[in-house]
């Protein structure tokens, strides 16, 4: 049987989105005649079909959103996944979830899969190999198919779309500047997110506020590391190589691995040591003593995020200008810091 051919197949064989194929098919005014003329005879050639199903899916409202989170384990995505439930139930729409486990061809797989009818837009965070590669085509193919997103937390300006996200950049400065403040001068850097965006714009932060306030980099206290283990490898003898009176790590694995090899280490924290820590998560407050952190507000990330895709799912107007939202963080002083 001869294989049919698929909007996406066409698009690419002649160089022109899918969504001016799918309106040449379909006759809108909006493609020229040419266009439309070559469009139909490539279609044709290539045994072209659409599918009926989709067509009808895509036509009438499913109520019902698509959410791709990159880790299922990540504390502060599970607090904006809570906010995203609370106002997708408030307005009566349904969720269905995945998981891309940071994985480029499951963030893909779950675009396709979700994107022919199953759903009326997308809420989600770009996965860490996606952006390790700075591959966003697919993100940019589904939103040219009519399918809107809503982008937060790792997010890539390649893409036009909606977006909610924290001032990671100014949240690093005020806490590093805090960090000065309280007396603290040979300041060390942790992070295993340096492949994010997020962790890039927090490290850029810690260098800004060092300069600020006129005190030098120590680029021997700085451990930048894309995984926990690769991370783990490189602090393990910290404490016996370095002297550091301070540590601002970028992520919770960061901050807690941070706490732990002060106190084995016999640290007085804070008094020999103050530790902050970005992502306010569970181990934050339940550590000995007590982790300061940088609060993001996960769960108000995610209702603004899915206030945002239903308002545009719910507009009358045919388009509507993409906007970035930002939410502001707040420096938790706990134990780990000297007030």
């Amino acid at each position: 049987m001869k294989s049919k051919a698929t909007l996406k197949q066409i698009a690419k064989e002649l160089g022109v989105s899918i969504s001016t194929v799918s309106k040449a098919l379909n006759g809108s005014p909006e493609i020229s005649e040419p266009t439309k003329q070559r469009v139909k005879e490539y279609a044709k050639l290539k045994n072209y079909k659409p599918n009926v199903i989709g067509l009808s899916l895509k036509n009438r409202r499913t109520k019902t959103i698509g959410v791709i989170i990159p880790n299922i384990l990540n504390s502060f995505l599970a607090k904006v996944f809570s906010g995203i439930e609370k106002v997708a139930d408030e307005k009566g729409y349904n969720i269905i979830t995945c998981i891309s486990n940071e994985s480029l061809e499951k963030e893909i797989n779950a675009l396709e899969m979700l994107s022919n009818g199953t759903i009326d837009g997308f809420i989600l965070s770009i996965s860490q190999e996606s952006q390790k590669l700075q591959q966003f085509n697919h993100f940019t193919s589904i939103i040219n198919e009519g399918t809107p997103i809503v982008m937060f937390d790792r997010i890539s300006e390649e893409v036009n779309c909606d977006k909610v996200i924290v001032d990671d950049f100014e949240s690093a400065v005020n806490a590093t500047e805090h960090l000065i403040n309280t007396g603290c001068r040979k300041i060390a850097l942790f992070s295993t997110i340096d492949n994010l965006s997020v962790g890039k714009l927090r490290a850029k932060g810690f260098y800004k506020a060092l300069e600020n306030k006129g005190v030098k980099v120590d680029e021997n206290l700085i451990i930048l590391s894309d995984n926990d283990i690769d991370f783990d490898e490189k602090v393990a003898n910290f404490f016996d190589k370095k002297k550091a009176d301070a540590i601002f790590a970028l992520d919770e694995h960061a901050a807690v691995t941070a706490m732990k090899l002060g106190i084995k280490k016999g640290l007085k924290i804070p008094e020999e040591l103050s530790v902050i820590g970005f992502a306010d998560g569970v181990w934050s407050r339940r550590m000995t003593p007590s982790l300061s952190t940088v609060s993001q507000h996960g769960p108000e990330i995610g209702e603004v995020a899915a206030q945002m895709l239903i308002d545009k799912l719910e507009s009358k107007e045919e388009e509507l200008a993409f906007k970035t939202t930002i939410i502001k963080t707040e420096l938790r002083q706990r134990d780990s810091t000297k007030k």
